[in-house]
């Protein structure tokens, strides 16, 4: 939530484990691989140092200075404002394979938004990565601004601090480890709410004009929590930028002994700005503390609200975001403009990440220490900038830059010859934008290269030989190694291409070009790609769109159409994602049909996939709003922003994840030439890990491969449950948690191999066919599998609209995946910019047990399915599943939100809507056939 006045200034102003693996004969012993200092220990060539003042800017050049140590990584970019649900939601890999360190969060059981109540996300967040929940406890109020007066100011101010109270209360009944990572934040925005000069100002003047008021306030609340919960930590005063007024802030609270232990405040501005404001305000740290007990004393700081639409999602505009705030070292959650749970815009469905959360994944993998890195404009925001970190320990520097278009240099100085030797491994990684709720995969390797260090610099050169120029849309992340000697990553896409739809030709009455989209002019509105897209594909219109495209060769080509289907559309609301018929060359033959899929807001974009076989040279690609034989229509209204075409490479059965990459506990990286592929390998001898974040396209079991050098032993948990040797693990589609670790003394782990998905016999129940009771029903679904699934599951407490599945079979006892195809389209009436779908939450229970809470993200239509798995475990023989819904009580176990504000839709009674169930051994011993 920000001022909206901020926005319009802004505006303005501008798993089969195989083990050992096969692999080449090694030169040495294990011994000696483990026992050496360096495997890449040729003498090195005296090195030229160059200063860092000699580092100037240049025009196409990012330079890293590997001599320089502007401190210790921080991390502190990947916090959220409102990005998780619950204490379910999203998983908790999405959240711990970005090490998010803070979230900003409504009161718990306030009305402001449904979902995001603080003591519930807390337990996720502090479980799944140990970081910090600020409570704005402001949110306990309705509306925006706060809706918070219950008389006069003095009388508002009274109940307001009381309602505080109630919540530091809440606070202290939670367990010491939860409690230690709470902050209270008790005022937001002050100028813009309570203590500005609008409708709901406390005494109609601003405290900016005249601060007594909220001065006042301000020390009766931080007084009364510290005296409630004496070691309770309180950050303010955050407001929605650093203003000037914010001296005279500082000033009256070490005067009156309410400093705040953490300084706030918002940043909806530009990256650039970051560094600005944090540099004024460390000045008037060091200007006001002086003299006091505060002398020399640096406030930690959390700019809790950053970014706008045009930024979020979009990996080449938030690097530059993530670079400003590690240069300052300061904590910031990204702002909260659309859905909350989806760790602002970074997660799709529960466990699936789009671009963005990649983006946040790399930098959570950046150790040891911050390095000076000098761009071609410094200070200029929308221009190419990175951030870089170099861990002598792991003999690994990594650099992250995005923001520049077309050909540009990286250029490492002063590298460490004690550290890197006379050549280097260098491995860069593409991090492309997917669309705000498009599922990416992991970042794609676009070189692999062995590169000599001359004079103690190196030229990264993108644009020139391997290295692809560089896309303004698209992060780059670079990791640098001793050259090492193992096999090169292959790049997995032969060739793509863009065509943006507004470009294509466009035929009958009715499409138009839609634009301008987001900018750095229009920062409020969403990024699409070039700037403009199609509209039109609707209801009862013939119409279509020709895309000329030009091939290099004959093969199989993936084709992605980046589109949106408005969800709260009249012509969408009928049966959900927009259907639109996709031809080559005007040909019958081959024809399909596409489901342009689905957003909560225009222009939201998300992609739908498939794959068309070419002949080497030009095509057209269509896409219709009638089959070629005039048979079938369109039902809808969507918007189309590009199509891309990639040629994937054949060879590249495996995704490999090399072990010297991977988030490594109790060792480190060893390199030289008995790798497999990459430039080392990693000992993990007993209590080491070394921890992957793995994709896969799709929930189903998976050959995992675990390939060692030598005869070490490995242990593997696959998102927390054990993975024997021989078997094939299941997946979770989207992100999961693979950690290997060393069970004798000289294990040397090299990579793991992940496959493709396999066929499996998993056992399939249609909920139509299951036991229904109570007010729960079959109703008609046109892409539910069946044509039908089971609604109205759920309703008041103690209620007994159920679905039971009572036969429901395994071989074995055990551990099993159950996967639900679901759909969930509740959503609260809006107060301002934020849609609010709600989540829902099913009880499940299994052979009369106690029921397991799962709680299912909204897909914005009754009629779009999507596939959520949660493990449970089944008996040999004959289990019951049954699914029951009613409304989550208050944090208090008696109280309910729909007691205190009817009308007011906060937490839903039902369960989703059930199409079917599958279930699945969570790994499988026996060999199983990959999926065509």
């Amino acid at each position: 939530m920000i001022a909206r006045a901020i926005l319009l200034l802004h505006r303005k102003r501008i798993a089969m484990i195989q083990t050992p693996a096969s692999v080449r004969k090694r030169a040495a012993s294990i011994a000696a691989l483990l026992g050496a200092a360096s495997l890449c220990a040729a003498a090195s060539p005296a090195q030229n140092t160059v200063p860092p003042a000699a580092i100037r800017a240049e025009a196409g050049r990012l330079t890293v200075d590997l001599s320089s140590d502007t401190g210790p990584y921080h991390g502190g970019a990947s916090g959220t404002l409102y990005g998780l649900y619950d204490a379910r939601l999203p998983f908790p890999n999405l959240v711990e394979g970005i090490g998010l360190r803070t979230v900003s969060t409504k009161a718990q059981d306030g009305p402001q938004h449904p979902g995001a109540d603080a003591l519930e996300v807390a337990r996720l967040l502090t479980d799944a990565s140990g970081g910090d929940t600020y409570i704005y406890m402001t949110d306990i109020t309705r509306h925006f601004p706060y809706r918070w007066k219950t008389g006069d100011c003095a009388a508002s101010v009274t109940s307001y601090i009381e309602k505080l109270r109630a919540q530091v209360e809440q606070v202290k009944t939670l367990a010491p480890r939860y409690r230690a990572r709470i902050v209270f934040v008790p005022y937001n925005e002050p100028e813009g709410n309570m203590f500005g000069d609008g409708p709901e100002s406390c005494d109609g003047t601003g405290w900016q004009k005249n601060p007594r008021v909220f001065f006042d306030a301000w020390d009766r609340a931080v007084r009364m929590i510290r005296t409630a919960m004496p070691d309770a930590r309180i950050a303010g005063p955050n407001t929605s930028r650093l203003f000037d007024e914010n001296l005279g802030f500082l000033r009256h609270a070490v005067a009156a002994d309410t400093l705040p232990d953490v300084m706030t405040w918002h940043e909806l501005s530009d990256p650039a700005t970051v560094r600005a404001s944090v540099g004024r305000y460390r000045q008037w740290e060091d200007q006001v503390f002086a003299g006091t007990r505060h002398r020399g004393k640096h406030l930690p700081i959390n700019i809790n609200e950053y970014a706008y639409n045009y930024h979020t999602s979009v990996p080449g505009q938030m690097i530059q975001w993530i670079a400003a705030i590690e240069d300052a070292k300061v904590d910031a959650d990204i702002a909260y403009w659309n859905i909350d749970g989806n760790l602002s815009d970074s997660a799709v469905q529960a466990n699936r990440g789009n671009g963005q959360w990649w983006l946040l994944n790399a930098y959570a993998g950046m150790t040891g220490h911050t390095l000076a890195v000098t761009p071609p404009r410094p200070g200029q925001s929308y221009t190419l900038q990175g951030v870089a970190t170099l861990d002598p320990a792991k003999k690994q520097a990594r650099v992250i830059l995005g923001g520049g278009n077309g050909a540009n240099t990286l250029t490492l100085a002063n590298i460490p010859a004690a550290t890197f030797g006379r050549n280097v491994r260098v491995a860069v990684r593409e991090i492309g934008w997917s669309g705000q709720l498009g599922d990416a995969p992991p970042p794609r390797v676009v070189a692999d290269l062995t590169m000599p260090v001359a004079a103690g610099s190196l030229d990264i050169a993108f644009g020139r030989g391997a290295l692809p120029l560089l896309r303004e849309e698209s992060a780059y992340e670079v990791i640098v190694s001793p050259a090492g000697g193992g096999a090169a990553a292959r790049d997995p896409v032969l060739w793509r291409q863009d065509y943006e739809a507004e470009k294509a030709a466009r035929h009958g009455t009715g499409l138009t070009i839609k634009g301008p989209e987001g900018s750095p002019k229009a920062v409020d509105r969403f990024y699409t790609s070039g700037g403009y897209s199609v509209a039109g594909f609707a209801t009862d219109r013939d119409v279509r769109l020709d895309v000329a495209v030009d091939v290099p060769r004959d093969g199989l080509y993936d084709l992605r159409v980046i589109a949106n289907s408005f969800n709260k559309d009249a012509a969408v609301a009928a049966h959900g994602a927009t259907n639109a018929f996709l031809r080559i060359d005007g040909a019958t033959a081959g024809e399909r049909e596409l489901l342009l899929p689905l957003g909560y807001k225009p222009s939201v974009w998300d992609h739908a996939d498939t794959t068309v076989s070419l002949t080497r040279g030009r095509h057209v690609v269509t896409l219709a709003t009638r089959s070629h034989d005039g048979q079938r229509r369109t039902v809808g209204n969507a918007a189309i922003d590009r199509v891309t075409l990639s040629l994937p490479d054949p060879a590249a059965t495996d995704t490999v994840y090399e072990a010297e990459y991977a988030s490594l506990a109790g060792t480190t990286p060893t390199y030289g030439s008995f790798a497999t592929s990459g430039p080392g390998a990693v000992a993990l001898p007993r209590g080491a890990t070394a921890t992957f974040w793995v994709y896969a396209p799709s929930d189903g079991l998976t050959p995992v491969g675990i390939d060692t050098v030598g005869r070490g032993g490995t242990s593997v948990t696959v998102n927390g449950t054990p993975l024997a040797a021989g078997s094939t693990a299941f997946l979770l589609g989207g992100i999961n948690k693979l950690v290997v670790s060393g069970t004798t003394p000289t294990t040397l782990l090299d990579r793991i191999r992940i496959g493709k998905p396999v066929m499996t016999g998993a056992r399939v129940y249609e909920a139509e066919a299951a036991t229904i009771a109570g007010s729960a029903a079959i109703a008609p679904a046109s892409r539910a599998i069946g044509g039908h699934a089971v609604v109205g599951i759920g309703g008041e407490p103690g209620n007994g609209n159920t679905l039971t599945f009572a036969d429901v079979v395994v071989d074995r006892s055990g551990r099993y995946a159950l996967t639900i195809r679901y759909a969930n389209d509740e959503q609260s009436q809006a107060t301002h910019y934020n849609p609010d779908p709600l989540a829902r939450r099913a009880l499940i229970a299994v052979n009369g047990g106690a029921a397991m809470p799962v709680t299912f993200p909204n897909s914005f239509h009754r009629n779009n399915w999507w596939e959520l798995t949660v493990p449970v475990t089944l008996r040999a023989g004959r289990n019951s599943v049954r699914f029951s819904g009613e409304e989550q009580p208050n944090f208090d176990g008696r109280s309910y939100a729909s007691q205190a504000w009817p009308g007011v839709l906060l937490r839903s009674r039902f369960a989703p809507d059930i199409d079917r169930i599958a279930v699945t051994p969570l790994a499988a011993t026996q060999p199983a056939r990959r999926r065509p």
